[in-house]
């Protein structure tokens, strides 16, 4: 049975999973729900439970953390202009295999339950009070899709044109 962090992140995947196709079905609300719980569950990632498993491996940070962050930049770069079809579909394939990092037996959320014994319960009771994160309205100025094509790149993504 998956420990307390896996079963708490997994969920949370779950809930923006249905807003994300909700939103990408036309509902603007429900978009702007993902978006803004994205960013807050990769806050969550960012300030709580790498920290935390850096700070139970004695400073070493989990091997996956590096492309994690890369992703996390790529992500949330697909956030900031207004959703399009080659939006929707880019960020899909990049949740689909950044997902499967972190969920299943041997995935970041499991190490992690493993590395926090029993201090994971508390580590999600932070998560669970982590605060909203503030968004920005879209944004679709000159400089956007030349920023969210060099964080797709250095996170080895691309855009998925055929939206």
């Amino acid at each position: 049975m998956p420990g307390p962090i896996a079963q708490w992140l997994s969920a949370d995947h779950a809930r923006l999973e249905a807003l994300f196709d909700r939103g990408t079905a036309g509902d603007a609300s429900a978009y702007g729900e993902f978006r803004s719980g994205l960013l807050r569950h990769i806050g969550i990632e960012e300030k709580l439970l790498m920290p935390a498993a850096q700070r139970a491996q004695g400073g070493r940070p989990l091997v996956a953390a590096a492309q994690l962050r890369l992703d996390h930049g790529a992500i949330a770069s697909l956030l900031v202009p207004t959703p399009t079809p080659v939006v929707a579909s880019t960020l899909r394939r990049i949740l689909a295999g950044h997902n499967q990092i972190e969920e299943g037996p041997d995935g970041v959320y499991a190490v992690c339950d493993g590395l926090l014994g029993d201090t994971a319960e508390g580590l999600v009771r932070e998560m669970a009070a982590y605060p909203a994160v503030p968004v920005s309205a879209h944004n679709d100025g000159p400089e956007v899709w030349p920023a969210v094509r060099r964080a797709l790149e250095r996170a080895g993504h691309r855009l998925h044109e055929d939206g």
